[in-house]
């Protein structure tokens, strides 16, 4: 039987004095617990850059706050979460830049990366200590997957012997001869987590952003064709199985999403639903039993204006549903970067809820229409002047702008640490929707009043996230019979996931602010 729900939305307004609440229209929203979409597979982060030095040489104290804030299940004695339960964590494996200091061409210490491959060839396996140390708080607070990803392969394997591109060159920096090479360092690193260090990376993503030219030295990095890809994912594919190895490898992790699904530019890769995902192309990955049936891309550049916002994600379901409809789609990697009329840009830090806002009408507009099923963040932990972390380290002011600044190489070593409304915001869905969830069906809601719907799979209990980006407090009048409303849970101005207990138990959203409403 159809079980449609009916949810009656009342928006209200305050007379001048704000003593009286009255209701305008009364909006009309239903949810159909049976029709489902997608399998959600997890909220995630990166630890690129700042955690091989925070996670190595910061206090104890603080590094505990900031992994509790990160990945905490448990609630405070007020029912309060002490952090955001993430569900994926992502590690970078860096090429070596590190190693290489000055030599490296890239000036920006906190952008290169380590290598546990030496240059004789043999492996040091004390390096990436901060990011070990972070992967082990992640595993002993219940985080259920891990992710490595590569931006550049080892500077000993590369082309020009850097961990960035030549002008010019479009091809992975990856000599010849030495894919091989490449795929046996890499199933010696996934062998040694998960033998010595006790971490099992789940997947591994192999290239990362490969229609990037990465030829300026600002960051490990490298394009790469369709055809290299293909290449590498087939002979590491190979190898995983060979060593009985359970990881998985993703593809995909496009710079921006059109280059999923259409030709954007020739000599690009692009079009990559189709080049990896379509039986009758020559790349396609189907056949490879540990390559992940997932697409993954970043949300880069494509989310303003938001008739972009919504149109691209429409193109890409599309091209999901035309190629294969039962491919996945992973949103890997997102911060703001492009120019917008709401809060100018990505430069400037911002710990409010504008910014907090912004991010979380991009996760609800990837998981409503691109049926995302998994939203990771870039990054969790920034040291910047920038709107590109969950939480911050810092001086006492709002970050460094680079390695010039008084503060670059000090902060290295200790800071204050910061949490943010993006981080609770981003908790009203990752803590609360968890692997395995299914999105339901909601028709209505408005384009200040987005609401989306999850059903735990085990007890049929529905987690719902409305986020309110209107000046107006809304109220929601809801006949779940025989579920009722057991747990709320507020990030506004005042608020982080905030629990409401008693008369503030009530079905009331109010302006500017994201709420999480579990009923059973």
């Amino acid at each position: 039987m159809n079980k449609v729900l009916a949810l009656l939305c009342l928006i209200p307004f305050c007379s001048s004095s704000c003593e009286l609440e009255q209701f305008s229209d009364t909006l009309r929203v239903s949810i159909n617990s049976e029709k489902h979409f997608q399998t959600i597979d997890g909220f995630g982060a990166s630890d690129a850059w700042r955690c091989q030095f925070v996670g190595k040489n910061y206090p104890i104290v603080k590094k505990e706050q900031l992994a509790d804030w990160l990945f905490s299940q448990k609630f405070d004695q007020d029912g309060n979460p002490k952090g955001i339960g993430l569900s994926i964590w992502r590690t970078e494996l860096g090429a070596g830049s590190t190693e290489q200091g000055d030599e490296s061409g890239i000036a920006n210490v906190w952008r290169r990366g380590e290598s546990f491959l030496n240059e004789d060839g043999t492996y040091d396996w004390s390096r990436m200590e901060g990011q070990k140390w972070f992967l082990k708080a992640a595993q002993k607070r219940g985080v259920e997957q891990f992710l490595a990803f590569n931006n550049a392969p080892p500077v000993n394997y590369s082309m020009n012997g850097k961990a960035f591109a030549t002008k010019g060159n479009l091809n992975y920096n990856l000599k010849s001869d030495q894919f091989d090479d490449f795929t046996t360092y890499l199933v010696k690193l996934i062998k040694h987590f998960e033998e010595d260090e006790g971490i099992r990376f789940d997947y591994i993503s192999p290239i990362n952003e490969p229609q990037w030219a990465w030829d300026k030295g600002n960051q490990e990095g490298s394009p790469a064709t369709n055809e290299d890809i293909f290449k590498l994912t087939k002979g590491l594919s190979e190898k995983l199985i060979k060593n009985n190895l359970k990881t998985q490898l993703t593809v995909g992790e496009a710079g921006q999403i059109n280059y999923l699904y259409k030709s954007v530019k020739p000599y690009s890769p692009d079009n990559q639903i189709e080049a990896f995902w379509s039986k009758n192309s020559p790349l396609y990955l189907g056949n490879f039993s540990n390559v992940k049936k997932v697409i993954s891309g970043h949300s880069y550049f494509t989310t303003w204006p938001i008739n972009k916002q919504v149109s691209t994600r429409k193109e890409l379901r599309q091209q999901l549903d035309v190629v294969d409809p039962d491919l996945a789609y992973w949103m890997s990697e997102f911060c703001i970067l492009e120019k917008n009329d709401e809060i100018g840009q990505g430069g400037g830090r911002d710990l409010g809820m504008n910014t907090a806002l912004y991010y979380t009408r991009v996760i609800h507009n990837d998981l409503t229409i691109a049926n995302a099923s998994s939203w990771q963040y870039w990054t969790a932990v920034s040291n910047h002047d920038y709107k590109d972390g969950l939480v911050y380290v810092d001086k006492g002011n709002n970050g460094i702008n680079g390695i010039k600044h008084p503060d670059a190489f000090a902060l290295m070593q200790d800071g204050e640490i910061r949490d943010s409304k993006s981080l609770w915001a981003f908790g009203n869905y990752a803590r609360f929707i968890r692997p395995g969830f299914k999105r339901i069906d909601v028709a209505g809601g408005n384009e200040n009043l987005l609401i989306s719907a999850f059903q735990n799979p085990v007890n049929g209990a529905i987690t719902m996230v409305v986020v309110n980006l209107g000046t107006d407090n809304s109220k929601l009048n809801i006949d779940f019979a025989p579920k009722v409303l057991k747990a709320k849970y507020v990030t506004n101005d005042r608020s982080n996931l905030a629990s409401s207990k008693g008369s503030e138990l009530n079905l009331s959203c109010s302006a500017r602010s994201v709420s999480t409403l579990v009923f059973e």
